[in-house]
């Protein structure tokens, strides 16, 4: 009803070309009004919730223990995904400095250390293979 109200009002204004603000001026949200609103909308979920069984919890508790796992998995996904992006630019400038960030000072980045001495393209090669495959 009240939308049918404010589409009649606004044809209206625009029928006799009245700005609508000027008639009706519209009240911005402010921060106090969010605030309220979050008050409002915690006491009915606080409502919602006393009136549950235990069994009714217990099941709202485990869905959202499994809603939480899935959000970290996703957020270290995200993580690994920019971590990896990183170290395999750093070890497109430096290989064996990609191998050391990757896997410490081990057999590994001596022989990174050695390819890259020799050839350049070698122990590139080596150090993303190494990298991308243990992943």
């Amino acid at each position: 009803m009240k939308v049918f109200q404010l589409i009649a009002f606004v044809a209206l204004c625009s029928f006799l070309s009245i700005p609508a603000q000027a008639v009706h001026p519209v009240k911005a949200p402010t921060e106090e009004m969010a605030k309220e609103d979050m008050k409002d909308a915690a006491k009915k979920y606080k409502e919602e919730w006393n009136q549950l069984s235990k069994k009714e919890k217990r099941a709202k508790r485990k869905e959202m223990r499994k809603e939480l796992k899935t959000a970290i998995k996703d957020a270290k996904k995200v993580e690994a995904s920019d971590d990896l992006l990183l170290l395999v630019i750093v070890t497109i400038l430096l290989p064996p400095l990609g191998m050391a960030l990757y896997d410490g000072i081990t057999n590994r980045f001596w022989l990174s250390l050695l390819l890259t001495l020799l050839f350049y393209v070698p122990g590139l090669i080596y150090t993303l293979v190494v990298i991308l495959s243990g992943r």
